[in-house]
């Protein structure tokens, strides 16, 4: 039995769409790798006054409001914080927190860590 299914470019690349559209949602949802902290800004980029003593972080992707739990793989301590700027601007690195939160976590200078959607 012949399979009558014609192959397009655009089916493809529809497919190839498809496939690339769940490896880019995949760390969005589990992370990991190195934090650093910020402590002196004006506003952020969602518009907002930066509070250096609060529970927010900057990250590359993650939407504005997005709330994700950030654990330091070195002594197990986490934090749940609000995205609300873009960075960090250093490669290597997955998400910059404010100092508050770095505190939070015992991190001082940059620290391994997990990132988890809370939903």
């Amino acid at each position: 039995m012949r399979s009558t299914m014609k192959v397009t470019n655009r089916s493809v690349a529809v497919c190839l769409a498809t496939v690339i559209g769940a490896f880019v949602a995949l760390p969005a949802q589990a992370q990991s790798g190195q934090a650093s902290w910020y402590g002196s800004g004006r506003k952020t980029a969602n518009g907002e006054r930066f509070n250096p003593n609060g529970y927010t972080a900057a990250h590359r992707h993650l939407p504005f409001g997005t709330r994700v739990r950030v654990t330091n793989r070195a002594n197990g301590r986490s934090v749940v914080v609000r995205i609300n700027d873009r960075g960090p601007f250093v490669g290597g690195r997955v998400i910059d927190l404010a100092r508050g939160s770095a505190r939070a976590i015992g991190m001082s200078g940059t620290s391994y860590v997990s990132l988890n959607v809370v939903r």
